[in-house]
């Protein structure tokens, strides 16, 4: 039986455990800036490179197949499946929010694809696959189900609603029962709280990133690494960058001491501002201070624009989540 994994970026280790013939791990990023388009998201899926395209498509991460050799690179994700006759499609994802995010994309595009439709089962992998060992996960019993018509309408629901221009139907999400994905909700929720709080403006990572640095932790590899103190399920580490960024800038920064060259470093010079970020030596301001105790809010003498969703967060169009009582608040 000739077996495909879809996974995640952190599903990488899969590759090494023996479970299938080919692992693709899906690359895309959905919980920080603008999302990509439906047009992108389908030239991801397509494959058909050309001489001069620089553009990131499924295949980048799966390795030479003794079978197929390359011949990935050249095909739409479906049409290989289909060509090299794979029996069973599987799904790894855990329960982060970004995963949970490309679990519901991936069965949302899947739906219109019955060759790959007739043929995926879901595991329900509980753990966090950044920290698994290849070794182990060659005989992890992952308990799977098949695929029904219910699950297919309910990841495309969660995916338009995430996709929304306003966060009211991820919220609503919140009340539904959902037995076969039963990591959305929690996931959607730790999505909502990033959302500024109603009394600080701080999302929940901002707040334990200024929390930290008030407790004298004060530099950016000890904070950002993967298993280090900020310990977010929600964001990367090349996504806390521009969130810490957004605390040390403006009319009233939140922090001090962010090296001020980031102001003049490209976005793409990851050398340059990984080594900027290190040579930071953070500190709260009286203001950021007074921010983390709830005495102000930073929004409110601060500009903002970024994304959450398919909402765009402005000083005019401010959702906010209250984690006190678990609930939405509009503009």
């Amino acid at each position: 039986m000739k077996r495909i994994i879809l996974t995640s970026s952190s599903g990488v280790v899969l590759t090494h455990a023996g479970r299938a013939d080919m692992v693709v791990p899906l690359i895309c990023r959905f919980v920080s800036g603008p999302l990509p388009t439906s047009h992108h998201l389908e030239q991801y899926l397509a494959g058909h490179y050309t001489r001069y395209d620089s553009e990131v498509r499924w295949s980048d991460l799966v390795a030479r197949s003794p079978e197929t050799g390359l011949a990935h690179r050249e095909l739409p994700l479906g049409w290989f499946c289909k060509a090299y006759g794979f029996d069973l499609i599987e799904l790894w994802f855990d329960p982060r929010s970004n995963d949970q995010l490309l679990l519901i994309w991936i069965l949302d595009y899947l739906r219109s694809e019955p060759y790959m439709a007739e043929r995926l089962k879901l595991r329900l992998v509980d753990f966090d696959l950044p920290g698994a060992d290849a070794a182990e996960l060659r005989h992890r019993n992952v308990r799977e189900f098949d695929v029904a018509d219910s699950d297919f309408e309910m990841a495309s629901m969660a995916w338009e609603a995430y996709r929304a221009p306003t966060p009211e139907l991820c919220f609503g999400l919140l009340g539904r029962n959902l037995p076969r994905l039963p990591f959305l909700k929690p996931a959607m929720e730790e999505l909502l709280a990033e959302l500024p709080s109603p009394i600080s403006g701080l999302g929940a990572t901002e707040a334990r990133l200024l929390d930290l640095i008030a407790r004298g932790h004060n530099r950016t590899k000890e904070l950002f690494q993967p298993g280090g103190l900020l310990e977010t399920r929600v964001f990367d580490q090349w996504e806390l960058g521009p969130l810490l960024e957004g605390l040390a800038s403006g009319p009233m920064p939140a922090i001090a001491g962010l090296d001020s060259k980031l102001a003049t470093l490209a976005p793409h010079d990851a050398r340059g501002r990984n080594a900027a970020f290190r040579r930071s030596r953070l500190s709260l301001t009286e203001f950021g201070r007074a921010v983390l105790e709830g005495r102000d809010d930073f929004r409110r003498h601060n500009p903002i624009r970024r994304w959450w969703g398919g909402t765009l967060l402005t000083n005019d169009r401010l959702w906010r989540w209250d984690r006190e009582s678990r609930s939405l608040v509009a503009p």
